[in-house]
């Protein structure tokens, strides 16, 4: 007979499973199957190192969609892949270079450089694969992509040569965000905004016919090297006179207009602002409409350049400093206000953002403006949750060209060739056909941004531009799932995307969940520093432990500096694949923010020990039954109260999971899985069963009957949570086949049987059927509610035991008195099963018994007290007397006031009356329980 080991050890069987699994070809998809397709291509992780705990969600949740969709038959197709992330990777690989040979990227060749970024991307390939696995994903990793391979970069060279041959893509000179440690450009999405404190300074600019001078405002003097205006609001009375006059810039004494334009805020500063073309956006647009000089004065590394004179070479930060005191020299600094300013910063390197004047390559993205737009509102791609779409209509209405190049190594090079005698001739090369003649042509030397070909991923990763059997089946995908901070990076363009090339959107639904956030715990010094506890302090803290005095705390992004990072594969190292993903997926509700500490690693690592005992029970508890026993299937007329509620409460679950999977809400489905195994089956049931499976109650038949029933449920049980916790349902479903051995069929048994033989017959729990309702009619609520009655009568009994203090070994009679007892006795096997009880007994009449009591709906409930307990509980009515009359005297007393009774709503005063009554009757029950006590007082 199977048995499982008393403790459950998550160590030995994870990488059992997953070899199992993976070597069986489970999860292997065939695209000329027949069946209806369910696919998932996964957001793929870029190769610069490890999973975080993002990635560890995003994974478990789309694993637990796979698992759930090929359980019910779907052919279901889970496409893994890596990304080679453009800026990322290079800039890794750059620091690695330099901390190990002291060189940088320009001390290389390209080809060598790039021999040097392979090398890096199959090690960290590999190690985020080893992690995927780790945490039980289902891919069908004979189909593992990476955003270079070769097909892929065909299909980015292709889509490339469509869009430059159809006019979506140009090349021209632009003011771009420019990321200056890295030296690229990016586009506008890949910026962050973080406000910082500084401050505004107010200066003077003299006008060049001496007649007086403006007072301009800005955040950003060391760009003065490179004004070529000064700009006013043409409505603005202040400066009426001064349009058309020129000032002479300070320090460099060259002149620039002054312009009106009605871009400028005249509350803003001084109401006079200085225009910096080359190193503003909106400066750009006004020097464009006023045919003004356009003057760059950075170098690719945001240093000055030589139109910045004898400031030459300082960086930035630098030339602020140099060029304000030499403001204050010459008395042009009027006055320093401090100031909030919106500062960019480059999304990869975190270096400030500079906008920064270069020939870049552009796609014309406003033309699909509206097919953006319709696809979210005509809901062919659906967003959830819905708060999504105002936000994704709004950025889609402030859509600017997308600047595609960027000035790497890495990455797809661009496919444009230019004649080097000869820059009007250009060959768009996608590699088919002839080549250009290198000796005429050159290459451009920019890569594309990553996100181009990312955008491409739901199709190229199937084979595009090929018609491939995968690409026919399984594309438009299913359902994507990311975090909401990328809807614009990614999901916006890879619908822009699959409308453009493949005439359809690439996938049906978007889920969009919160990001995750640790908890920082910190102390702050007398410098006012704050300090970030070590690890052994925050995981003490996370845990439970009281924070010091000296200790704060808030949850925030997870960041290394604020030692707030959780590492995934420490947690299943210390608590267990099926418990991370089980507090993972827990943990995600529709918000924008996930709360992730310790303590539900914790509780999930204790909710996977009571399945295995759970199931342990079960399987003690099996002596004597056969494998042709359960082929004979249920006796239903042997069923009890508690069968009936059990099978018709797995009805609900199994409908309130399948709802809460479809519908994204993926904390439900875990919680209601958690309620359904630990409370209604494990608590509740197997408790019932007892007296029954030691032979206390009932006949053999009754008990076989019994034992059937409890591994049914046990199989529909972890069939329901194998999504999300494979690897201990899968090893418990083992231990259930290895005991029956194959089944046969028997189309004489009850249905559930029928179902479970099926089940078992399957070659593991990730193929077995994931459990449907057997019969709609055993969803029984009037069963439930009698149930719930009976569980109330426990609890009542198991109160009045608690506040008597009775010891919980202590056995009691009781009596159940009332018009409707016999619903009581006919489930009396119940209360005996749950209570500590020795004899029930049942009447119409109350009859005078000194003990403990309390009413449950129309029922009394009496414990007769032993000689021992009835002083103790004497002295208990005597003071809850005095306290219900203290109550009652305190309602009747506002009740009896007329000024209250004229000023209150009626609903308050009919509340009172009530409640008046209800003391009324209990301190009347309680002084007859006193009465009809045979102790007396002294």
């Amino acid at each position: 007979m199977a048995e499982l080991s008393k403790a459950y050890d998550p160590k030995l069987i994870e990488e059992k499973w997953y070899s199992f699994w993976e070597e069986g070809g489970f999860f292997k998809a065939d695209p000329n199957s027949g069946k209806e397709p369910y696919c998932i291509v996964i957001p793929p992780p870029n190769v610069t190192g490890v999973l975080h705990m993002g990635h560890a969600l995003v994974d478990t949740l789309e694993d637990i969609l796979i698992r759930w969709k090929r359980m019910q038959g779907f052919e279901a197709l889970w496409v893994p892949g890596t990304d080679h992330a453009g800026i990322a990777t290079q800039t890794v690989v750059e620091k690695h270079l330099f901390a190990k040979t002291g060189k940088r990227r320009k001390d290389f060749d390209r080809e060598e450089f790039l021999e040097h970024v392979w090398a890096w991307k199959e090690k960290s390939q590999e190690q985020i694969i080893h992690q995927i696995k780790k945490l039980g994903c289902s891919c069908d990793w004979s189909r593992l992509r990476f955003t270079m391979d070769e097909q892929l970069s065909r299909a980015v060279r292709t889509c490339f040569k469509k869009m430059f041959d159809d006019g979506l893509i140009y090349q021209g000179d632009y003011l771009v965000n420019w990321d200056p440690v890295a030296q690229t450009a990016l586009s506008d999405d890949e910026v962050e905004y973080e406000e910082e404190a500084s401050f505004l300074w107010h200066i003077r600019y003299p006008f060049a016919d001496g007649s007086g001078e403006l007072i301009v405002a800005t955040t950003r003097p060391e760009t003065m090297l490179g004004d070529t205006g000064v700009a006013v609001h043409p409505e603005d009375p202040r400066y009426k006179e001064a349009i058309g006059k020129e000032v002479r810039l300070p320090i460099t004494g060259r002149l620039v207009p002054i312009i009106a334009d009605s871009f400028v805020d005249p509350k803003f500063g001084s109401g006079a602002v200085k225009l910096t073309p080359a190193h503003d956006f909106n400066d750009m647009e006004a020097a464009r409409r006023h045919n003004l000089q356009i003057l760059n004065i950075l170098t690719p590394d945001a240093k000055i350049n030589e139109n910045g004179g004898k400031f030459a070479g300082l960086t930035v930060d630098e030339a602020r400093a140099a060029i304000i005191a030499e403001l204050e020299r010459g008395r042009f600094l009027v006055k320093i206000d401090p100031h909030t300013l919106r500062v960019g910063r480059s999304y990869r390197s975190k270096a400030v953002v500079q906008p920064y004047l270069s020939k870049q390559w552009f796609v014309r993205v406003t033309q699909f403006k509206e097919t953006l737009i319709s696809a979210v509102r005509d809901k062919r791609v659906k967003l959830i949750p819905s708060h999504w779409e105002q936000t994704y209509y709004h950025w889609i209405e402030n859509l600017r060209d997308w600047c595609i190049s960027r000035q790497l190594w890495w990455g797809h090079r661009i496919p444009i060739w230019t004649n080097i005698t000869d820059p009007t001739d250009i060959i768009c090369y996608t590699g088919e056909g002839l080549p250009p003649d290198p000796t005429v042509y050159e290459q451009d030397n920019d890569v594309l941004d990553t996100w181009f070909s990312s955008s491409l991923w739901p199709f190229s990763v199937f084979g595009w531009p090929d018609k491939t059997d995968d690409l026919k089946t399984f594309y438009p995908t299913s359902t994507l799932i990311t975090g909401h901070d990328i809807l614009f990076f990614w999901v916006a363009r890879m619908i822009m995307m699959g409308e453009y090339v493949m005439k359809e959107v690439p996938f049906k639904e978007t889920f969009l969940h919160g990001l995750i956030y640790g908890k920082s715990y910190w102390r702050t010094g007398k410098d006012g520093n704050a300090t970030y506890v070590d690890q052994e302090e925050k995981k003490a803290f996370d845990l439970g432990e009281s924070l010091p005095s000296d200790v704060m705390s808030k949850w925030e992004k997870m960041s290394k500096s604020k030692g707030n990072v959780i590492d995934p594969i420490a947690i299943i190292e210390e608590y267990g694949t099926d418990a991370l993903r089980m507090a993972l997926t827990s943990s995600v509700t529709h918000a924008r923010q996930i709360d992730l500490d310790l303590r539900r690693f914790e509780e999930y690592k204790n909710f996977a020990n009571k399945i295995w005992n759970g199931a342990r029970f079960v399987f003690m508890n099996l002596g004597g039954l056969t494998p042709g026993d359960f082929t004979e299937g249920l006796d239903e007329t042997r069923f009890t109260l508690e069968d009936r509620w059990i099978l018709s409460t797995l009805n609900r679950t199994i409908n309130e999971i399948n709802r809460c999977l479809t519908e994204y809400t993926f904390d439900r489905a875990a919680t209601r899985g958690y309620e359904f195994f630990w409370n209604d089956f494990c608590a509740v049931y197997v408790e019932l069963a007892k007296p029954v499976l030691t032979g206390k109650v009932g006949t053999e038949a009754d008990k076989k009957n019994k034992q059937k029933l409890l591994v049914i449920l046990l199989l529909d049980a972890i069939r329901l949570l194998h999504p999300i916790t494979p690897f201990i349902t899968e090893e418990i479903f083992s231990n259930l086949k290895e005991f029956f051995g194959p089944l046969e069929e028997n189309k004489k048994a009850d249905l559930y049987t029928q179902e479970a033989i099926s089940a078992l017959n399957s070659a593991a729990c990730i193929r077995a059927p994931y459990p449907i309702i057997i019969r709609e009619s055993d969803t029984n609520p009037q069963v439930e509610q009698t149930f719930e009655q009976m569980n109330e009568l426990v609890r009542a009994i198991r109160n009045l035991r608690a506040e008597m203090q009775i010891a919980p070994q202590e056995k009691t009679e009781l009596i159940i008195s009332g018009e409707n007892w016999k619903i009581a006795e006919e489930n009396q096997s119940l209360i005996l099963a749950l209570t500590p009880t020795t004899r029930i007994e049942f009447t119409n009449e109350e009859r005078p018994i000194f003990g403990a009591s309390h009413l449950v709906f129309d029922l009394k409930l009496t414990i007769p007290l032993s000689e021992s307990l009835k002083l103790k509980e004497r002295a208990r009515l005597e003071k809850e007397i005095e306290k219900a009359q203290k109550l009652l005297q305190s309602t009747q007393s506002k009740l009896e006031n007329v000024g209250f009774r004229s000023k209150a709503p009626k609903e308050v005063v009919e509340k009172l009356e009530i409640a008046a009554q209800q003391t009324t009757r209990q301190i009347a029950e309680m002084k007859n329980q006193l009465q009809n006590s045979s102790i007396r007082k002294n």
